[in-house]
């Protein structure tokens, strides 16, 4: 069985946390507002932007970026900020999908998400990005199924607004 997941708008950016005109010395900014009990936190260095280089802190991820053609780039090698998440957001959806269904007494392990992230501008001088999600899970009922992607969706709903009511963007 497989449903299509209408597609999510998520707002690109960060609150505007640059230095007044005298702190142009300092070198990097730290924003942090989070509600939650942290249980692991991810840390990644890009240089070179877009069409750089990225590596987390654990040297687990060490990767080559570029710019798709279709956005002006070369299209090389490498791969893209909307294809890494992309894959985090299917990873963490399947995440809340599989422990949705174990709580029904469902077996969702054989599901696949496949998530498909576009970005384009948003009229304001910035971008969004509309994630489609396509949930397979085998041996499962229609009905069943969409009511554990509810359950998910809203899971992972509530996490982002709780992240945009504390003024941050996801």
């Amino acid at each position: 069985m497989e449903i299509k997941v209408s597609p999510l708008l998520l707002l690109v950016g960060v609150p505007d946390v640059r230095p007044q005109a005298a702190q142009t010395s300092v070198e990097y900014y730290t924003k942090k507002e989070t509600p939650m009990k942290t249980l692991y936190t991810a840390e990644a260095t890009v240089q070179g932007g877009r069409g750089g280089h990225a590596q987390s802190a654990d040297g687990h991820l060490d990767i080559k970026l570029s710019v798709p053609s279709e956005m002006g780039g070369d299209g090389g090698q490498g791969t893209n900020p909307e294809q890494l998440f992309a894959a985090g957001y299917a990873a963490c959806f399947q995440s809340a999908l599989i422990q949705s269904a174990r709580r029904q007494h469902v077996d969702a392990d054989l599901s696949t998400i496949r998530a498909q992230v576009g970005i384009g501008p948003n009229g304001k001088g910035g971008f969004e990005l509309a994630v489609t999600l396509n949930i397979s899970i085998p041996g499962v009922e229609k009905e069943t199924a969409e009511k554990l992607e509810r359950r998910s969706s809203n899971g992972i709903k509530r996490a982002s607004e709780a992240q945009l009511a504390q003024g941050n963007r996801v």
